[in-house]
């Protein structure tokens, strides 16, 4: 067994002490620095075209993310049309009828705010509900009346969202406890 102590042939030296039929370039190191020549240029050429194509890519989800905005954007733009209709259609009648624009104007909020529905953002409800800083803003508050501390006594604009998407919070005036 060999000692543990002495020291250890360096790589070279153990390749020069083998026999030249042993050696990995067989004797010609012209032939085998070719041949990693070769290897390095083909793997330089695989790395930019990999560059290239992952380039290319990303441009094309960048078009991709792109046109997918400007559609979802035209859809949303379509829905509106028929709010922007109505609204032309009350203020046509409005001089015949100073009614029928408050009647038409009130058929117009009532086709938003179902469009909003329809987009995933519900109109909320708060009146009675406990403030809660995530879905209101308080711009008011007003002493408590009937042991209700807390909670949201007035809607001054309205929230639409639910509690994973929220559009707005909604401005609210609570109750304190004084």
């Amino acid at each position: 067994m060999a000692d543990p102590n002495a020291p250890r042939p360096e790589p070279q030296a153990q390749a020069a002490a083998r026999p030249e039929a042993e050696r990995p370039d067989n004797g010609r190191p012209d032939a085998d620095a070719g041949d990693l020549r070769a290897r390095i240029a083909d793997l330089e050429h695989r790395y930019r075209q990999a560059l290239a194509d992952f380039d290319n890519f990303r441009k094309r989800m960048a078009r991709e993310a792109e046109r997918q905005r400007a559609e979802e954007r035209a859809r949303v733009a379509a829905q509106l049309l028929p709010v922007l209709d109505n609204l032309d259609r009350a203020l046509e009648h409005a001089e015949s009828d100073p009614g029928a624009i408050v009647e038409g104007v009130r058929a117009v909020r009532d086709e938003a705010i179902a469009l909003l529905t329809r987009l995933g953002f519900p109109r909320r409800s708060d009146v009675g509900e406990p403030f809660d800083p995530a879905r209101h803003e308080a711009v008011a508050t007003v002493p408590d009346v009937g042991g209700r501390a807390g909670t949201v006594v007035h809607v001054v604009r309205p929230g639409y969202g639910d509690d994973e998407r929220q559009l707005r919070p909604a401005a609210v005036v609570v109750a304190r406890g004084d």
